[in-house]
């Protein structure tokens, strides 16, 4: 059963139990998803050693099994007995249920790790030294001590101005009217804390591409849209975070726009998890009008609004499909897009990053991260690419990581397509 985490029951360690009991001994008789992450295998192999009885595991055994999903979710689409199943089994979030029951009863590990707001902030103040000292080796074993970041996992880096600053900074915008008079949409962009601090270049060229189609764009006040304290197993600091959202974001709603977002982990955490977290109406209606950035453009070209007088094409791309993307279930959106661009060939590569937000960071996981993403590695050089695209950018480090290779996000291209 999947309670919601205003219901009294979802806090209940001893109904947690029971209900971790019935669903792992489900999932040992199936073991559909033995070749996803190593929850499955794990699990599979402590049932075995307590004669295949799921009432025989021990507590460290039942919480190895949640610490190890790192939430991509690609259990749910491939598990028979979702709801409406009477069994109504839905994994990734009973391991995220357990994750957040049990470290209220515990102290945090990792706070650091789960307000990227913070970490930004901080990063933004001395973009230079920051830089330097996330690529030095004796500072990266101070951090890996202090902070809990693997000392060899690459970090994205910072920048002066960020996104947010640069917005507010300009003076030239495009209001919604094209020379029709017609209105070609309103939005309001919802930037993430990673592009805001980390890939500005991604929502300027969002910006430009919007306004080079007529659309107006304003960018709402916002905060981190709470999935990485959610992941991390913080629910009062997710919940913090989530409820200034609803404050900031159903203003313009209300108003009239369409919240667009470029990172997969924050439009999902706007459809789906918003309303799961409260009950709220609010929440009901920001999941309502939330569109993924590729997924707003190419509503726009099936309604024929979308310009496409692209002036250069990319050869071979290979398109990384990201799990939070998938999750959303709208299609292979980004992919399509990519393929209005002229002499563009694009091949998806559906595999699994294994990063996850603080899971492909911190010390204790970071090998297994890498071990999952070996098959994307993989299938992006068995490609022979010109070009790899990801709009995930955690899974563009990952990739970096992984084949020493630069993927980018599939709105540079579009806004790259359109210059002279």
């Amino acid at each position: 059963m999947t309670y919601k985490t205003t219901e009294e029951k979802y806090w209940n360690l001893q109904d947690l139990d029971t209900e971790l009991e019935r669903v792992y001994d489900i999932c040992y008789g199936c073991q559909l998803c033995f070749n996803l992450c190593d929850s499955f295998p794990v699990l599979f192999d402590f049932v075995d050693e307590h004669g295949d009885e799921v009432s025989g595991m021990t507590q460290p055994e039942k919480e190895k099994v949640v610490d190890l999903c790192y939430q991509c979710k690609l259990c749910y689409p491939k598990c028979p007995y979702v709801p409406p199943h009477e069994w109504a089994i839905d994994f990734p979030r009973l391991m995220q249920r357990a994750k957040l029951a049990w470290k209220r009863e515990k102290d945090q590990k990792h706070r650091f790790l789960i307000d990227p707001e913070k970490v930004g902030r901080l990063g933004n103040q001395f973009p230079a030294l920051t830089n330097w000292a996330n690529n030095n080796e004796f500072s990266r074993t101070i951090t890996e001590k202090v902070v809990g970041i693997h000392r060899e996992r690459n970090l994205p880096k910072y920048h002066k101005q960020t996104f947010d600053q640069w917005f507010r900074q300009r003076t030239t915008t495009v209001s919604a009217p094209t020379d029709q008079g017609e209105s070609n949409g309103k939005v309001a962009l919802f930037f993430s804390c990673t592009v805001n601090y980390n890939y500005p270049d991604v929502g300027r060229a969002t910006i430009e591409v919007l306004e080079r189609n007529q659309v107006e764009v304003i960018v709402p006040d916002q905060v981190c849209c709470g999935a990485p304290a959610l992941h991390g197993g913080d629910y009062d600091l997710a919940l913090k975070k989530v409820n200034r959202n609803l404050d900031l974001l159903h203003r313009v709603v209300e108003d009239g726009y369409e919240i667009v977002i470029p990172s997969p982990t924050c439009s999902m955490m706007l459809k789906e998890e918003y309303t799961l977290l409260v009950e709220d109406p609010r929440a009901t209606a920001i999941a309502e009008n939330t569109y993924d950035l590729c997924q707003y453009l190419m509503n726009m070209h099936r309604a024929k609004k979308l310009d496409l007088d692209f002036k250069r094409g990319f050869g071979q791309i290979a398109y990384h499909y990201p799990c939070h993307l998938k999750n959303q279930n709208i299609g292979y959106q980004s992919r399509n897009l990519l393929r209005l661009l002229p002499e563009t060939t694009v091949e998806m590569v559906d595999r699994c990053s294994g990063f996850d937000g603080i899971w492909g960071l911190q010390k204790e996981t970071y090998e297994l991260s890498l071990k999952y993403g070996q098959k994307l590695f993989n299938g992006i050089e068995k490609a022979k690419p010109d070009l790899i695209v990801s709009d995930c950018p955690l899974s563009q480090l990952q990739i970096e990581k992984g084949i020493g290779k630069k993927a980018v996000h599939p709105i540079l291209l579009i806004w790259e397509a359109y210059q002279a």
